[in-house]
C-alpha cells in the first residue's frame, strides 16, 4: 500500500544555490576546521622558539580561542546541510495523501446567514 502518490502535473523546480554549496561543503567544513587548528599550532611552535618568554598562558587562551572558533564553524555547517536538506527536499516532487473526506455534524446545516 503507498501512502503517498506524487501529484499529477508537478513541475519540479530546478536545482539552485542549494546544490552548489552542498557539493562544497565538505570542502568548506575541512578548510574552516583545518585554519584555526594550524594557526593555534602555529602559536604553540613560535612560542617555544622563545625560551624566554612567559606567554604560555596566552598561547593556552588561544588554543582555546580557536576551539571556540572551530565549534562555531562546525555549528554554522551543521546549519547550513539542514538548510540546504530542507530547500532540496522543498523543490522535490509534490506528493499527496488520500483524501479523508470530512462528515458533518447534523446541528450543522444551515448558518445564520444562510436563515
Amino acid at each position: 500500500m503507498k501512502y503517498l502518490k506524487k501529484l499529477d502535473g508537478f513541475q519540479r523546480s530546478p536545482a539552485g544555490l542549494e546544490w552548489r554549496i552542498w557539493q562544497k561543503l565538505h570542502i568548506i567544513f575541512a578548510v574552516g576546521t583545518a585554519l584555526p587548528l594550524l594557526a593555534s599550532a602555529g602559536a604553540y611552535v613560535l612560542d617555544g622558539l622563545d625560551p624566554a618568554a612567559q606567554n604560555a598562558r596566552a598561547v593556552e587562551q588561544f588554543f582555546y580561542v580557536m576551539l571556540g572558533v572551530v565549534m562555531l564553524h562546525w555549528t554554522l555547517m551543521l546549519t547550513l546541510a539542514i538548510g540546504c536538506v530542507i530547500v532540496m527536499l522543498m523543490k522535490g516532487p509534490a506528493y499527496v495523501a488520500d483524501a479523508y473526506e470530512m462528515e458533518e455534524p447534523p446541528h450543522a446545516t444551515k448558518t445564520k446567514l444562510q436563515r
